[in-house]
């Protein structure tokens, strides 16, 4: 029988007696290399340290979590009944999704450039950041009649527009080329950026269809760029999830080793979705969200509904122990045990992702609150639906199962063999495996010391995307800087000091006359050409230079200006965030494991995971190694939301595994008092289900990085590099080490803390 194997009559690992008996184990010939066995007396029974205080009682019948999975087993018709009219009611404005969510919102609020945006839109007839600009290219001259016409049904069809106020004709020397076959025609922002994104969408087609054999007609512009990248990011997603769907099934059937089985996260993962998409399109209603919610909520929905589900279902079909207890009383121990383990991670989730709102940026708020939103519905329905479909399937749980499924259906109480043995060989060689593991990481982490980062470029959306083949015709026929023309916003009286000013800068190409506002507001605006591209790093010496020099109360903005100030942000919210993110997630795992040394180190492992995962996105998309391979074109840095956002995600995952672990490894410390039994029973009972959730998350974040502009792609490399290094490296090795040479330390707190923190117990009576 397995070391781990359980007597039905007293429910402790057999190397314990039952609880009447005093806490007494015989030795294991294998454990002469622990430290709680003296190595003179081997054959010797030993009695075992006092076992923590949650070991001293046991609960008399189920706790919480057991109560309400039992109340949902018991209800289940209820609770099928209630979840359904919840996604029907909810589902039904899913279909809305991707028309009512937002997709501008990158911008640093309270910066000077969104300031400089809402004063020239308010004053300036709605010349901003936010206005589209129409580029006609024509092989004649623009004064030629027939390219004529072209503008003038080019301005009308903007004028239509009511998200549109004044269209600006094009102006001799300022937006008409000094070879006269390039002109550009200004279509003013009446509406918020998000409504100027959404004009984007409905106005690009039409005037590419102005285009004539001789005349190109294009929009370009910030509202455009984001309107082409939400197309682009919404096709690619498209298509990573039906690479992704066949490769999920397939491991979920071989996780669960059952097709019933293996439906339970799709169910909890559509309920979700559906709950949370329709969520996102009521909340749209009072503020902005940004499309990106939906993308990242569907893919932790996805992520999250699968680890939930499998560490449920796994624990499920070893508390029913053969038939010997009913479907109600397993799903109460369960939840007890597992359910916990559950509950804890996804607190550790929101909690995580919490930390990204201290970015004052709409877009990442709203993709924060999108994701905690699919993962508060996935949560509730793990709790509730998930129990109650768990009772009324019983025993069917394992109907349409594979053959060597069958085989090992009785085994399942044990844990798995494999990785039993696994926890084995660590206990034995602990530095062997951990040094090599440590390694690795530290390796593959090495290359972040030159991890450069910026806001992306043009060349993040497709080739003949609008606002792509605008910007490159205009940078051709005006200089490169002329895409990210700066607007500089001069308060009464100081025009004239301001536009020398600014002319004279090094790094400004030529500064427009000053133009005072038409409404008498005593504003001034000056409009310069920088002599770089926006994406050129050399931007923000003349931007910095620019606001030390100008009068006091001037504003410099500009879509280009708007990035500089977003990645500024994030610069200095970055260590904010991943210390909040650091220190919430240590205080979660101290009060539910009432251990602060594991709960450190489990903490802290989780910057290994990160830092590889940085490490390699810094060798391919600022270096470019691969790039070829993943189709596309490097920019020399990593864009700058990365950091930030994806620490946020990376950390929560970790922690997800990190919970499920401790969780078993508590339990096991619980119930017999060996740092060994909660080592190896942890890997035992959770080892596999933490390999195949990662598996599956695996397969689900790289199919982004293979399709799609490239900020999706940074996000499936990085995700997925970070799940596959943490659940292989982090998880099954270093984390395990780390409990092997703690010992009974990584479960001691001091006797104030104790007092402190409440008595979580993981352990099912």
């Amino acid at each position: 029988m397995a070391p781990d194997s359980v007597y039905p009559a007293c429910q402790i690992p057999r190397r314990v007696f039952c609880r009447s008996a005093p806490l007494i184990r015989v030795i294991d010939p294998h454990e002469r290399g622990s430290p709680a066995v003296s190595p003179t007396e081997p054959r010797l029974a030993e009695r075992s340290p006092a076992p923590p205080p949650s070991a001293a009682r046991w609960p008399q019948g189920p706790g919480v979590l057991g109560r309400l999975g039992t109340w949902a087993a018991r209800h289940a018709r209820a609770v099928f009944v209630g979840w359904l009219l919840l996604v029907v009611a909810l589902g039904a404005f899913a279909p809305k999704v991707t028309t009512a969510l937002s997709g501008a919102g990158w911008q640093a609020n309270g910066s000077d450039s969104v300031a400089a945006r809402t004063v020239a839109q308010q004053h300036f007839g709605g010349n901003a950041s936010s206005a589209l600009q129409i580029v006609v290219k024509a092989a004649k001259p623009v004064s030629d009649p027939a390219v004529q016409q072209v503008i003038a049904r080019a301005e009308h069809l903007a004028a239509d527009d009511p998200r549109v106020s004044a269209v600006v004709p094009p102006q001799p020397g300022a937006t008409i080329s000094r070879d006269g076959h390039t002109a550009i025609v200004l279509a003013g922002a009446k509406a918020s950026p998000d409504e100027m994104v959404r004009a984007a969408d409905a106005l690009k087609g039409p005037l590419a269809a102005l285009s004539t054999p001789g005349v190109q007609v294009h929009a370009t512009g910030a509202s455009v760029l984001w309107s082409d990248f939400n197309a682009a990011n919404h096709s690619a997603m498209i298509h990573s999830e039906i690479l992704s769907w066949p490769v999920t099934l397939a491991i979920l059937v071989v996780a669960f080793g059952s097709l019933v089985a293996a439906g339970l996260p799709l169910l909890l993962t559509m309920a979700g979705l559906a709950a949370s998409a329709g969520s996102l399109v009521l909340i749209s209603h009072l503020f902005p969200v940004s499309v990106w919610a939906m993308n990242f909520a569907m893919m932790f929905a996805l992520a999250l509904g699968i680890d939930y589900a499998l560490f449920l279902v796994v624990r499920f079909r070893a508390a029913r122990r053969g038939g010997e207890r009913s479907a109600v009383e397993a799903v109460a121990e369960t939840m007890d045990t597992a359910g916990k383990a559950v509950l804890l991670s996804g607190v550790t989730v929101l909690v995580s992702l919490s930390a990204v709102m201290l970015v004052p940026s709409p877009a990442f708020r709203s993709m924060a609150g999108g994701i905690m939103l699919a993962v508060l519905f996935v949560l509730a329905a793990t709790l509730t639906l998930l129990p109650a479909v768990l009772a009324r399937l019983g025993r069917r749980i394992d109907a349409l199962a594979l053959p060597w499924a069958r085989a090992k259906a009785g085994a399942a109480e044990q844990g798995s063999p494999r990785f039993a043995a696994w926890g084995e060989r660590l206990w034995r060689h602990p530095l062997r495996y951990g040094a090599v593991a440590l390694a690795v990481l530290l390796a593959l982490a090495a290359p972040v010391v030159g991890l450069r980062t910026a806001m992306p470029s043009i060349t993040v959306i497709p080739a003949d995307a609008s606002a792509r083949v605008g910007y490159t015709a205009v940078q051709e026929a005006f200089g490169p800087g002329m895409p990210g023309m700066l607007q500089i916003l001069a308060p009464g009286g100081q025009a004239a000091e301001v536009q020398a000013k600014t002319a004279a800068t090094p790094g400004v190409a030529a500064a427009m006359p000053a133009q005072p506002a038409p409404d008498g507001s005593g504003w001034s605006l000056v409009q310069a050409v920088p002599k770089v591209d926006p994406s050129n790093p050399a931007l923000k010496t003349t931007v910095d230079t620019l606001r030390a020099e100008l009068p006091r109360g001037t504003l410099v903005g500009g879509a280009a200006v708007e990035n500089l100030d977003l990645q500024h942000a994030l610069d200095q919210k970055t260590p904010l965030v991943i210390g909040v993110v650091l220190g919430l997630g240590f205080l979660l795992l101290l009060v539910a494991l009432r251990a602060p040394l594991i709960a450190a180190l489990g903490t802290l492992t989780s910057l290994l995971s990160t830092g590889a995962a940085f490490g390699a996105a810094r060798l391919v998309f600022q270096d470019g190694h691969g790039a070829g391979l993943l189709g596309f074109q490097p920019q020399g840095f990593l864009d700058g939301w990365a950091p930030v956002f994806f620490f946020a995600m990376i950390f929560a995952i970790a922690m997800d595994y990190t919970v499920f672990l401790l969780a078993s490894a508590k339990e096991h410390y619980e119930r017999t008092g060996s740092p060994r039994a909660a080592m190896t029973g942890a890997l035992a009972h959770s080892g596999r289900v933490v390999f195949a959730a990662a598996g599956v998350m695996v397969a689900v974040f790289l199919t982004f990085a293979l399709s799609g502009p490239l900020p999706p792609k940074e996000m499936g490399l990085v995700l997925g590099l970070a799940v596959l290094f943490d659940a292989a490296l982090v998880r099954l090795v270093l984390l395990p080490v780390l409990l092997r040479l703690t010992g009974h330390a990584a479960w001691r707190a001091p006797a104030w803390l104790r007092r402190v923190l409440p008595d979580i117990p993981f352990s099912h009576g």
